[in-house]
């Protein structure tokens, strides 16, 4: 087996592992451009756990800065040998990724090494624009297209994704004091972190909660709109908001409980998926 292929499997066990939904997309898209896409997703992976393997802030910020400098040409030690690594860069030679957005992917998560609370919807919604709304465009970019329409149904799909995201983490950043609800909105609901660092479900929790996924719903809508302007090879890079459309109606149940961890089965996550990929919104 080539280091190419080690390096290959190292991603798709990475992804597996600790993103399955986003993992089990790839499973519908064409085997030539299923690499990539798992090079790209294993890379959102390492960014997102480093928070997960530090204990203080500044190792945090040089293992992010190890992967800004990887992408500027000027990384530390044999970037080769870091399999993520060395499958990330061979799929922007690839596809043509732009650097850009991948060090400004970057740059957002910097916010996660510490426990300054989201100050507003505008600044989660530019997080993330920078991050889910990222990865949207440039999977659809791997897959084959790039079009103001791709660009608008990322833009839409990742804020609904995000929404999605903080919901489902809120058990543990509130377990670690960390808060990506807007803090304004909690105020203007009459509630606090403190609220929400305990763990408790409260009316301002619940009506902020309910805000964040009325708005999700609409971002959802708008993306789903613009799909079928692009080509179809392109739309199965939109299959994770699938998920989302599924777990929103999860979440807008009344007997949800936010603080309460519930992960969907790896099967029904694969028989959701294999049916939004037979259906006419991804094919």
């Amino acid at each position: 087996m080539s280091a190419g292929t080690d390096a290959a499997a190292f991603c798709a066990e990475l992804v597996r592992s600790h993103d399955f939904g986003r993992y089990a997309t790839t499973l519908f898209v064409p085997n030539d451009r299923r690499r990539a896409l798992l090079a790209l997703y294993a890379f959102n992976a390492e960014i997102c756990r480093i928070r997960d393997q530090v204990s203080q802030p500044l190792p945090g910020e040089i293992r992010l800065q190890w992967w800004t400098d990887t992408l500027a040409g000027i990384g530390h030690g044999d970037v080769e040998n870091n399999p993520v690594a060395a499958e990330l860069l061979l799929a922007v030679r690839t596809h043509d990724l732009p650097l850009d957005r991948l060090t400004k992917l970057i740059d957002a998560h910097v916010f996660d090494l510490y426990h300054d609370p989201m100050p507003d919807l505008g600044v989660l919604e530019s997080h993330f624009g920078d991050t889910f709304s990222t990865l949207l465009a440039l999977s659809a970019k791997i897959l084959g297209a790039t079009s103001e329409a791709t660009e608008q149904a990322a833009d839409h799909g990742g804020l609904a994704q995000g929404v999605v995201r903080i919901i489902a983490t809120l058990p543990q950043d509130s377990a670690r004091r960390q808060m990506y609800l807007p803090r304004d909105m909690l105020i203007q609901n009459d509630g606090s972190s403190e609220e929400v660092f305990a763990g408790r479900l409260t009316p301002a929790i619940r009506a902020t909660l309910d805000q964040l996924i009325s708005g999700a719903r609409a971002q959802l809508a708008l993306a789903e709109a613009l799909l079928p302007q692009l080509p179809a090879e392109t739309r199965r890079a939109f299959l994770p908001l699938a998920l989302v459309k599924r777990d929103l109606e999860r979440l807008t149940g009344a007997e949800h409980d936010p603080f309460a961890r519930q992960v969907p089965s790896r099967l029904q996550t694969l028989w959701g998926l294999w049916r939004a990929s037979s259906s006419k919104a991804f094919s």
